[in-house]
């Protein structure tokens, strides 16, 4: 699935006076890293991605729009997935890429160096 150019502009948009931002294709969407960590990301059909505390995750939910991500049967303990219409102002969205940046900006820095990819050895 192709991301939602429209939302990623916004995201560009909420985002451009943070520091350290990075942008880097993930998921067939469109990620927003601060300092090495994923923040938000703009998904297809206008919905986001956002990284959020997940002390706050359970609250956050009960809002409209709003519900936890999941991977197959995993749900995603601290990501949230953001339906287009609970950020159809730039308030709601900005409101949404504060909550992503300021989650990471907590988090412990990522290293600068990449780790190797090997490769599973054969049977």
């Amino acid at each position: 699935m192709a991301y939602d150019r429209e939302l990623a502009e916004r995201i560009r948009g909420a985002i451009s006076g943070v520091e350290g931002v990075q942008e880097k294709a993930m998921f067939g969407g469109l990620a927003f890293l601060v300092d090495g960590h994923m923040a938000i990301a703009a998904g297809g059909k206008g919905h986001l991605m956002a990284r959020v505390d997940p002390a706050e995750g359970a609250t956050l939910v009960e809002r409209a729009g709003v519900e936890q991500m999941h991977m197959g049967s995993r749900f995603m303990t601290g990501w949230l997935h953001v339906d287009q219409a609970a950020v159809d102002t730039e308030e709601a969205l900005a409101e949404w890429v504060d909550r992503g940046v300021s989650y990471v900006r907590s988090l412990p820095p990522k290293s600068a160096t990449k780790k190797p990819m090997g490769r599973k050895p054969r049977a």
